[in-house]
């Protein structure tokens, strides 16, 4: 059977390098470096690659695109990320296709596919859905697979991986922090709301039971899934039948569902609870009373993740950080004492 001819993603994969990099080998660009160049073209000559046109006009001259893929963009943060992850590649001239795959791993699968025909220099992920519930336990290796061909970048959640790059948060430190507020604060019941088993849900579901485990309570029972509509949380909360006095939340959403269900059993806030949000969004701002929320920094992890990838794309002897972590921050407003 005849093999198919060797393409730019391949000479790529064998140098080591992007295939934004070859394509400036091959159109004889300044912004590569001797060493760099002299190990492209020794595999070029080595396989006898001939670039055809259309591959000539990747990276410094036509196609300057990235994928960008989210679950859903009715979220809020997905919608937020995108819009900043959009903003800082049009500054670099890079357009942008995106890609909604839903949470199901057969959606992920196909869409990730659909961007890889699109000839697309890199691929960015968005979501800590994408990195599985943090164990891997095969459900990843799509990421491995895309990874081959272009280099992938993950917003908010991390797998191991060559050609994979992540930015993350302090999640769990995060929660830990907030936790250990509330007890300090004297809260007996605290309980934590999420919508998701995740890689990040689950690194803030670890931060409260730590913190609930080290000042001697027992946080096992105070873990609650639910979905992510304000009605059904509140609802939800009603039929606990429990003296909830406070509540962390996976996310502002969430959270704003708690600040109902404290208005419909009649419970002063922050005096009788305290309610706890995440990713300091719009929705803080705009609940009443206005939410504390820890602020994940999207718009600068955004940034971040920008700037690395065009580090990597421009062919920098210097490889970006394989995960960069950022720190989070409680802010307060009126839902905490």
């Amino acid at each position: 059977m005849k093999k198919d001819p060797l393409n730019i993603y391949d000479i790529a994969k064998m140098s080591g390098v992007s295939i934004a990099t070859v394509s400036r080998v091959v159109n004889g660009s300044e912004k590569v470096s001797a060493a760099t160049r002299a190990k492209v073209m020794a595999v070029i000559e080595e396989v006898g690659y001939t670039p055809n046109v259309f591959a000539q006009g990747l990276g410094l001259k036509t196609m300057h695109t990235v994928g960008i893929m989210v679950p859903t963009i009715v979220d809020y943060y997905m919608a937020t990320a995108v819009s900043f992850l959009e903003k800082q590649f049009k500054e670099h001239r890079y357009d942008c296709i995106l890609g909604c795959s839903g949470f199901e791993a057969e959606g992920k699968h196909a869409m990730t596919e659909m961007l890889l025909t699109k000839h697309i220099d890199a691929l960015v992920y968005v979501g800590s859905t994408y990195a599985g519930d943090g164990r891997d336990l095969g459900t990843t290796d799509y990421l491995r697979e895309a990874a081959a061909k272009v280099p992938i970048f993950i917003v908010n959640g991390s797998i191991e991986g060559d050609n994979i790059y992540a930015t993350v948060c302090e999640d769990e430190q995060a929660v830990y922090e907030a936790a250990a507020m509330l007890i300090e604060h004297g809260r007996k019941d605290i309980i934590f709301l999420t919508d998701s088993r995740s890689y990040s849900s689950n690194n803030k579901k670890n931060g409260y039971l730590r913190a609930l485990k080290d000042a001697g309570m027992n946080g096992s029972d105070g873990v609650i899934h639910l979905e992510n509509d304000i009605h059904t949380v509140r609802d939800t909360l009603l039929s606990l039948g429990r003296k909830v006095d406070g509540i962390i939340a996976a996310n502002d959403k969430i959270a704003v569902g708690a600040v109902k269900f404290a208005a419909a059993r009649g419970l002063r806030v922050p005096d009788d609870i305290e309610i706890i949000g995440y990713n300091n969004s719009q929705l803080a701002v705009s609940s009443t009373p206005e939410l504390s929320s820890i602020d994940n920094y999207t718009e600068q992890i955004c940034c971040d993740t920008v700037e690395r990838l065009m580090k990597l794309l421009d062919g920098d002897e210097e490889k970006p950080e394989k995960v960069k972590i950022f720190p989070c921050t409680l802010i307060k407003r009126e839902t905490t004492e």
